[in-house]
């Protein structure tokens, strides 16, 4: 691996890095570094983790509104940056005739079977990828089927017209033409990143979705190795938004509904990223899941078994052991949830759960300690159920914290999500000798209870509860925070299961071999058509 060298850095803004190659490429979906949380901390850790390899980062966002300023600063190792946003506001095009070649059109029909089809496992990746490799190249500016020819010409409305009327079980055209629009848009968007990328000896996707698909093109197109990394199973995560998200309509009257279907346009968006999915499982070298229920449920969604493993997250346990130096001999009656307010937290759970805590344990407090910027209609709901429960001097919503700072204030790490990978905050917890109650989902079981027998004889690290049950996450808790012993065997118990099995060396050498393998691969016959230039 080479030296970092940071020439191409500009020196007036530190988050302005331009290089002319990288060793890595991340590719990045809504993370690292403009949002906090899980998945940006554990980036953040693996780019600081390997000083020795020059790292560029390719930032996937929705609207540049949508996020703020950066949430870290970017190590010296990151040598280029680029952003690039999917839904972003396009501007009124010149008014034309165009026709739209109906060759291009017909090719496009056709990729589409094969997607219906290669989303629930029928077509064959070959088939789709050579497919994409014809495609691609006349997605550019010009080409015969560029963005405007796909948004403005009559070949384009005849084609969503007729693809209408032949799948659509949704009766307003009005919703199916736009939905398709924005459904596929990020995809040209994203063929013009990949055409213009920097060149990288490896490429390492964050999760399937649009990333994953922006990694399938790049070894499509550069032949180099693709490394994915699911924190969750970002098409299970998809289908929980999808399912409680609003903004898709249903337009049916009561009696076209038939409530064992689901909606068509809810369909089509689940359908929709199960094809992009697989195509980056597909593509991709190696396929690394955070415990074994994830891996098998990508085996299930179409990863192929050979290519998967297993590397859990792992935490900073020099730095956050001497944290517990710092807590006093009593127990802080404090639950703490440390993450972002937003649905899938599930916030308005530990809210109300605390009304049964203070009930109680007078004394307790609850601390949420997360921005609330991303959904901030949600964070001002669960401000309001605080305030309805008369809780407002004891629920305290205290933004973005360093975790440092908090761990020897608190009494109790608290989980009430609706889903979880292996969230890095029960280990950071359980390092700094604070246990925890969490939902039963992802690997949190086997954080607080263990996972081998050797793993489950070291004892329960806190406790588990169902999801969305206020109750039996305040029983859980009060147990815990009034019983000085049963807190105590569980502060030792996580002290012990992190320090045995969960440690920031373990990850860094597992990817060490993955990086160092990746590096070492000769390039691959690739899809050079995705770099011709277009022929007019």
């Amino acid at each position: 691996m080479n030296q970092v060298t940071t020439s191409t850095q500009a020196a007036a803004d530190p988050y302005e890095r331009r290089a002319a190659d990288c060793d890595v490429m991340l590719l990045l979906e809504g993370t690292f570094p403009y949002v906090s949380g899980g998945v940006s901390s554990w980036v953040n850790q693996i780019i600081r983790g390997f000083p020795e390899i020059r790292f560029g980062l390719c930032f996937i966002g929705s609207r540049p509104q949508d996020y703020g300023s950066p949430k870290y600063q970017l190590p010296d190792n990151v040598v280029h940056l680029e952003r690039h946003y999917i839904h972003e506001h396009l501007a009124a095009p010149n008014v034309t005739r165009s026709r739209g070649d109906a060759a291009a059109f017909a090719q496009m029909d056709e990729l589409h079977t094969k997607f219906r089809d290669y989303g629930r496992g029928g077509a064959s990746h070959e088939a789709l990828t050579g497919l994409l490799a014809e495609l691609i190249p006349q997605m550019a500016d010009g080409g015969k089927l560029d963005q405007d020819s796909f948004l403005f010409s009559k070949k384009a409305w005849d084609y969503l017209a007729e693809q209408y009327r032949s799948f659509c079980t949704d009766p307003s055209f009005v919703d199916y033409f736009w939905t398709v629009r924005i459904m596929h848009l990020p995809i040209w968007t994203l063929a013009r990143v990949a055409r213009n990328m920097i060149p990288a000896r490896c490429y390492h996707t964050i999760s399937t979705g649009y990333a994953g698909f922006l990694g399938s093109l790049m070894k499509m197109q550069t032949g180099r190795p693709l490394i994915l990394s699911e924190h969750g199973i970002y098409t299970k995560e998809r289908k929980i938004d999808l399912f409680q998200s609003e903004w898709i309509r249903d337009n049916r009257n009561v009696f076209e509904k038939d409530a064992s279907q689901i909606p068509y346009f809810r369909d089509l968006w689940i359908r929709f990223f199960e094809a992009l999915g697989r195509l980056c499982y597909q593509a991709s070298n190696n396929i690394v899941a955070l415990y074994e229920t994830n891996r098998l449920r990508q085996v299930s969604d179409g990863a192929p078994a050979e290519r998967t493993m297993n590397i859990p997250n792992g935490i900073d346990l020099p730095r956050l052991s001497k944290l517990r130096a710092q807590r006093s001999e009593n127990i802080p009656p404090v639950l703490c949830l440390l993450g972002r307010v937003v649905p899938i937290k599930d916030v308005k759970t530990f809210i109300r759960a605390m009304r049964t805590v203070v009930n109680h344990y007078p004394q307790a407090e609850a601390w949420i300690a997360g921005p609330e910027d991303e959904d901030q209609a949600y964070a001002e709901e669960c401000h309001a159920i605080a305030d309805g429960l008369g809780l407002t001097d004891k629920v305290k919503f205290l933004g973005f914290q360093k975790i440092d700072e908090l761990m020897p204030k608190i009494g109790l790490v608290v989980l009430s999500s609706i889903s979880e990978a292996l969230p890095l905050v029960l280990l950071e917890g359980f390092a700094a000798g604070v246990p925890a109650v969490a939902t039963d989902v992802g690997s949190c079981r086997q954080l607080i209870f263990g996972l081998s027998d050797e793993d489950k004889a070291l004892g329960a690290a806190g406790d588990v509860v169902g999801i969305a049950e206020p109750q039996a996450l305040a029983n859980a808790a009060l147990k815990l925070l009034t019983d000085p012993q049963r807190w105590r065997e569980a502060q030792a118990a996580g002290i012990a299961r992190v320090e045995r099995f969960y440690t920031q060396d373990m990850v860094f050498g597992a990817y060490r071999r993955l990086y160092e393998d990746a590096l070492a691969l000769p390039s691959a016959p690739t899809a050079s058509a995705l770099r011709c230039p277009v022929k007019h």
